[in-house]
């Protein structure tokens, strides 16, 4: 009887105790969830004399050289362009993505090449917090970045507005307009089909068309860009050129040529439209900086580029060349990381990517020519989507409003005027493939 006594008693310490760890390790796994996808519920960003509703300019901007990355520093302090700082607000993604971050808590790992990774299905795959001892941890921002809920499961920028301008006279000297579809082959959490789309022979993990509407000369080019689940694997791409009439399969190098002209590689779209492995990854640290990040519609917008039946308008431009968009910047925690390329035959010899830590965005890249000097800079607007196209509203994607290109040494830019949606009426699967190409340029 007394021993009966002690193996109840053992087991009830021991279901006690296992209780209790799981306990501690639900709200481990919650403090990451919340410190990954909500960290302006635990901590209100802060820096000393920064305030909603001011300007920085080249006279004040000294005081705030800490909150700007160096090279919009240096547009502000030649006073080239000014900052309005807008409140910070937090950017929720969709729950679905979050609850498929959470679902694979600690079971995603990097493998021992770069560009290897095991475990992943959905979500965010790294969410901790990354660590300054931790050789790899930029290598983990990268992923986060390209499984991040960037255009959410399917997207398109339906139209697009390109325009090429002179930064000393400025000049527009060029105009052309675009459509751009995002579909994403794996990892889908809310538009059907989840998780994934079959049949998938080629196991793409993405693809992006991109059609030319206008002007005549470079009408109907199109782009299509198949990237594999294997990072290791290289994109197969092809480019239909309308006045040829036949579609060429595009080189590996080409796709960081000029892409038709402007300031922009191919492997420059979103941020970084590459593969990890092509990348060697360095975290560089974590701090609160000025990104630019908005409410579209409180905005003063262009009502001469592009206006809907919907009454639509997009961002518009200003400042030296009319190369910096009209928003405003909030003081958000971002994560700076360094990508310096594999091959050193690539025109870069870095990149500087300020990805914000709430959305996995890159909405500030600074690029490096092979010498080590300033060549470009890149700035991504983020507009919130509950703020944008009823459409959007709830969509929980950080919407891709505006962008410049500036190259600092050509004294150039190229300007993105955008007409986000997500709506996968817009991304059908037959979209993207070879045939359309043919099929819609014929």
């Amino acid at each position: 009887m007394k021993h009966n006594k002690m193996n109840t008693l053992t087991r009830t310490l021991i279901a006690g105790c296992t209780a209790g760890l799981m306990a501690t390790s639900a709200l481990a796994d919650q403090a990451v969830i919340t410190e990954s996808f909500y960290p302006y519920k635990t901590e209100t960003p802060h820096f000393e004399g920064l305030q909603p509703g001011m300007v920085i300019n080249q006279d004040n901007v000294a005081q705030f050289k800490d909150a700007i990355d160096p090279a919009f520093y240096r547009f502000i302090e030649q006073g080239w362009t000014t900052i309005t700082v807008g409140e910070t607000t937090s950017f929720d993604l969709h729950p679905n993505y979050v609850e498929a971050t959470r679902a694979s808590l600690g079971q995603v790992s990097l493998g021992d090449k770069v560009g290897e990774i095991n475990g992943w299905q959905a979500g965010r795959p790294f969410p901790e917090e990354p660590s300054a001892d931790d050789p790899r941890a930029g290598e983990k921002l990268a992923w986060n970045y390209k499984y991040g809920y960037n255009w959410g499961d399917s997207a398109a920028i339906y139209p697009f507005y390109w325009k090429y301008r002179d930064m000393d006279s400025g000049d527009v000297e060029r105009t052309i307009k675009f459509n751009f579809h995002f579909l994403n082959y794996k990892g889908r959490v809310n538009q059907e089909p989840t998780p994934e789309v079959a049949p998938n022979p080629s196991d793409l993990f993405r693809a992006i068309y991109v059609q030319v509407l206008d002007p005549a000369d470079v009408r109907d080019t199109q782009l299509l860009i198949h990237r594999a689940a294997d990072d290791l694997k290289r994109d197969n791409s092809w480019l239909y050129l309308g006045f040829q009439r036949r579609v060429r399969r595009l080189a590996t190098g080409q796709v960081t040529d000029a892409f038709l002209g402007s300031d922009l590689m191919i492997e420059d779209f979103e941020g970084y439209n590459g593969r990890i492995s092509d990348m060697n990854w360095t975290y560089k640290g974590t701090r609160y900086m000025l990104m630019p990040f908005y409410n579209h519609n409180e905005l003063t917008l262009d009502s001469e580029t592009h206006e809907d039946d919907d009454g639509y308008q997009v961002v518009a431009f200003s400042g030296k060349g009319g190369c910096f968009p009209d928003i405003t910047w909030q003081l958000r925690k971002v994560h700076e990381v360094e990508s310096v390329p594999v091959d050193e035959s690539h025109p870069l010899s870095k990149r500087v990517h300020f990805m914000d830590a709430q959305t996995f965005t890159i909405p500030r890249t600074v690029s490096y020519d092979r010498k080590g000097s300033l060549w470009k800079t890149f700035t991504i607007g983020q507009a919130h989507p509950d703020h944008h196209l009823p459409k959007n509203k709830g969509s929980g994607v950080s919407i891709d409003d505006s962008f410049s290109m500036i190259d600092v040494q050509a004294s150039h830019c190229t300007t993105g005027q955008f007409k986000g949606q997500v709506d996968p009426e817009l991304t059908p699967t037959n979209m993207f493939n070879v045939q359309y190409l043919r099929a819609t340029g014929s």
